[in-house]
């Protein structure tokens, strides 16, 4: 178990600098290449293994994975190889991880807000219909149409991987972009496995995993033991999809749709830190237990089981599948048949050209009529390399070619175009990435205010025609945030109507672990106009910021509780957070507060005679943005 370190106060910026340039051990370094890095380098490693071993001694790579696994009782029993294991069972729990982040981004994540979903959703969309017309289009004469299947689904792990490893620099909104995209993506191609690539349908199963599924519903209300039950239900749902000829790897997506997401409950916040304050104070066996059941009912059981599930996923369950399905013969007899092929060439056109052309159009064009939300970083360079990186198909489209093309000599061309899409995608994306940052210099980014002040969404105080604008990114429990507070006041009193002042989050999370929650609140509160009367509460007590606290500073202003309440877990509140901490990233925030002066980031002091100079010298060179 890693080691939680909660710091209270600010830490000194020349102390934290020290730090990071302190020598850090190889166990370190590997932890902070981060789990898609090391998933998608996991996942490489396997595929070029698999090659390997396929073209070295193929006779063993075929007998291995061949080989029967028989489980039973008395006359009930499954007979399996070793490929079906893997990809009808091990890949329901990927397709599972697969349907709780669907499920989580449309309750409580990027895709709750249609206008921030737009982006994203149609981008998706036309990702998905370009690169199937370009394969029908190719392959027609191939005998293999309806294959288009392959082509249609980004590989979510490489996908995410890859832009850790080759992405631009401050790659957060294009981040978030792609992620989304993916999750609509992957919502098009497990509904096309189901509708176009089910065989012998067999309807009565499916009504008894009807039923299980219920199960799975109603199983949430149990008080205790849930664990053992979806277990269970989970397994039975299965064996019903697998009979009833709908591919069982969906069962994970239909079980992973049920299962409960929500934002943490304060009170069940509170309950925790008070269980965690009687075991503090009589350290007992069953103080301990009931403080850690609390702490986890707290955290919704979709989320537990993404941090339970995805590093099995990331490390075991795709590299074993790559391992499984990867393993195409590259003789000359083959790669000469896969070049002639216009199976292949579709593949290659689908996930290339079309992935490109379906999610880059598509972004532009409703860039030009201004529809959707872009935000800083998002720009159309970066979206065209993320649009490369969706040509690399690989573990969907290796699962359909299993499923869709029965020829063993056609299987082989299709695995050889969906490599060589991946190996295109993948080299194209780091070239447009190259470029694009070659054409944003290091000494420029961050330096200018990377989105202009607007007093339809910003906290403003001031007047919108005032000569001076000060901006900052600011953590309410930063001590240092509090002392540039005090500053701006004093300019404000000495500049009156001529100051305009605007605040953005930029909360310091490893530092501030209430910092992100007091963002929040700030935010609801701002929902019933009282922005700034909030700040100042926060800013007098940084020391309390816990659930009960912000509550209760929320009654002292006359807030309307209830409504108070339910907007702390609103879309558009935690939306407007993330917004103002993507930006923050974008121009290397590292540190608060961050003040930009008539649009210009500040160097050096900011008591008030600085910021009063820094404020008539920006006049004189830059204009207010």
């Amino acid at each position: 178990m890693s080691n939680l370190t909660i710091i209270q106060r600010s830490p000194d910026p020349e102390q934290v600098v020290a730090q990071s340039r302190a020598h850090r051990s190889i166990a370190a370094r590997i932890r902070d290449l981060g789990r898609n890095r090391i998933g998608a380098l996991l996942l490489l490693i396997a595929t070029v293994v698999a090659i390997v071993w396929a073209n070295v001694a193929h006779g063993s790579y075929e007998a291995f994975w061949e080989t029967h696994l028989t489980v039973g009782v008395g006359d009930l029993q499954l007979d399996f190889t070793l490929h079906a294991l893997v990809n009808d069972a091990l890949m329901a729990i990927f397709f599972f991880t697969v349907g709780l982040e669907v499920r989580r981004e449309f309750a409580i994540g990027e895709l709750t807000s249609w206008s921030r979903a737009m982006v994203p959703v149609l981008a998706a969309i036309a990702g998905l219909a370009l690169p199937a017309l370009l394969f029908v289009m190719i392959a027609a004469d191939s005998g293999q149409a309806h294959a288009w299947g392959i082509v249609i689904s980004t590989d979510t792990a490489f996908l995410v991987g890859a832009l850790a490893l080759i992405g631009p620099r401050v790659p957060g909104r294009l981040r978030v972009f792609l992620l989304a995209l993916a999750v609509v993506d992957d919502i098009g191609a497990l509904s096309i496995i189901a509708l176009v690539y089910t065989e012998n349908f067999n309807p009565l199963p499916l009504v008894l995993a009807a039923i299980g599924l219920a199960g799975v519903y109603f199983t949430r209300y149990l008080r205790g033991g849930r664990g053992p039950v979806y277990a269970t239900l989970a397994v039975i749902v299965w064996l019903c999809f697998l009979a009833s000829g709908v591919h069982p790897t969906l069962a994970g997506v239909a079980i992973a749709l049920l299962v409960p997401v929500y934002r943490p409950d304060r009170r069940d916040v509170e309950h925790a830190l008070d269980l965690a304050r009687t075991f503090r104070q009589s350290p007992n066996t069953e103080y301990a237990r009931a403080a850690a059941n609390s702490l986890r009912e707290s955290i919704s059981i979709n989320e537990r089981l993404q941090s339970a599930y995805a590093p099995y996923v990331a490390y075991v369950i795709l590299p074993l599948f790559a391992l499984a399905n990867a393993g195409v013969v590259l003789s000359p007899e083959i790669l000469g048949a896969a070049i002639a092929s216009p199976l292949t060439w579709g593949i290659v056109a689908g996930l290339v050209v079309g992935k490109f052309l379906g999610v880059f159009g598509a972004a532009a064009v409703l860039r030009v009529l201004k529809l959707g939300e872009f935000g800083p970083g998002l720009t159309l360079d970066r979206i065209a390399g993320g649009a490369a990186l969706c040509g690399i198909g690989f573990t969907i489209s290796l699962f359909i070619v299993d499923i869709a093309i029965e020829d063993a000599d056609s299987q082989n061309e299709a695995r050889v175009g969906v490599l060589a899409a991946s190996v295109l995608a993948f080299l194209i994306a780091t070239l447009v990435f190259r470029i694009s940052d070659a054409l944003r210099p290091d000494v420029e980014v961050g330096q200018t205010l990377a989105r202009p002040v607007d007093a339809r969404r910003d906290h403003v105080f001031g007047a919108a025609d005032a000569p001076y604008t000060i901006v900052e990114y600011g953590d309410f429990q930063c001590g240092f945030c509090l002392k540039a507070s005090g500053s701006i006041q004093e300019v404000h009193k000495e500049l009156g109507d001529r100051l305009r002042y605007v605040w953005r989050h930029a909360p310091l999370t490893q530092y501030h672990p209430n910092a992100l929650a007091g963002a929040e609140a700030a935010e609801a509160a701002a929902m019933q106009g009282k922005f700034f009367e909030f700040e100042r509460g926060l800013f007098a007590d940084q020391e309390n910021q816990r659930p009960s606290d912000i509550v209760r500073l929320a009654r002292e202003l006359g807030l309307d509780v209830e409504k108070f309440e339910r907007d702390l877990t609103s879309p558009e509140v935690t939306g407007r957070v993330r917004d103002d901490m993507l930006d923050a990233e974008a121009m290397g925030i590292t540190s608060v507060p961050t003040l930009f002066v008539n649009g210009r980031r500040h160097t050096g002091p900011y008591d008030a005679q600085s910021l009063i100079r820094a404020l008539g010298e920006a006049e004189q060179s830059e204009p207010v943005r």
